[in-house]
């Protein structure tokens, strides 16, 4: 939404907005309009849904609009003959420094791999994801104990204003467009599945933090507890050695709940166990005891 803001604060016409369908959400399936509907139905903007990206119906409709530039954020793959309709092409913007981290999950895996930076790029698409000419890139730090959410939000808004300078400059046709080159010895950022949540016990304590602050708030690291799944949101880093007779779970003065890790311990501090709310490590143990 930041880049889309940008957009229309910078003074463009944007003369669409593409997003997806309407979805039923929430424990009463009630239908939801994306954020990106809203937003673009407040400021007038149009807004088209389509559930066929291939459809010749919807093609035929973006192509009256006659948009000189289309620009993706965190949209699914477009066709060709989507992305090569405008005069001026399509670029896209991308959460990594490319051509490491393509791939849907650029945030979560940067952080979960231990990276001490990452950025943003923009590049216009061709037919090989997260392949096209790059633009602009722009990096920052990621800070030892930021997660997913919080980077995610920084990035958001450097992005916004990586989207503005790139539009300025290929509306002027002065603008670099370098080869990513190979991705062969470069990080990838698959989709995250639920396997990809799980901790293991023989982890260091680096990266067992690692993947907690990588996949927190969505969709979360996971263990077991009690003989249930436990999702784990925040963690602290102890220095506490583990021994061959340290069993993964330390429950100490029925106030702090440490998981045991190779060369650490990590102190839970936010967590949600199978079948409760999100909460805090305190609360839950304050439940088991009563």
């Amino acid at each position: 939404m930041a880049s889309f803001k940008a957009i229309l604060d910078s003074g463009y016409q944007v003369v669409a907005a593409i997003t997806a369908p309407d979805r039923p959400a929430g424990r009463g399936l009630k239908v939801q309009e994306s954020a990106v509907k809203k937003f673009a139905i407040e400021h007038g903007v149009p807004v088209l849904q389509p559930t066929n990206l291939k459809s010749p119906i919807f093609q035929e409709e973006l192509r009256g609009y006659h948009a000189d530039i289309q620009v993706v954020i965190a949209f699914r793959m477009l066709p060709e003959a989507v992305w090569s309709m405008p005069k001026y092409g399509t670029f896209n913007l991308h959460a990594s420094l490319l051509p490491a981290y393509r791939g849907a999950a650029p945030i979560n895996r940067a952080i979960m791999n231990g990276e001490l930076e990452t950025g943003v790029s923009t590049f216009f698409l061709q037919h090989e994801i997260d392949t096209g000419n790059l633009i602009y890139s722009e990096k920052t730090e990621i800070g030892p104990d930021e997660n997913a959410g919080e980077l995610h939000d920084r990035l958001m808004n450097l992005g916004a204003g990586l989207v503005v300078k790139t539009l300025d400059a290929v509306c002027m046709g002065n603008y670099p467009q370098l080869p990513q080159g190979s991705a062969e010895n470069v990080p990838v950022a698959p989709k995250i599945f639920k396997n990809d949540c799980r901790l293991d016990a023989e982890w260091s304590v680096e990266k067992s933090y690692n993947h907690i602050r990588g996949l927190s708030p969505y969709p979360g690291a996971f263990t077991s507890f009690k003989g249930k799944q436990l999702k784990i949101f925040g963690a602290e880093k102890r220095d506490k050695d583990r021994t061959k007779n340290d069993v993964d779970w330390e429950i100490v003065d029925q106030k702090e709940l440490l998981w045991h890790c190779i060369g650490g311990a990590l102190r839970i501090t936010d967590l949600q166990l199978e079948g409760k709310r999100r909460m805090k490590a305190e609360e839950l143990l304050r439940g088991l005891q009563g």
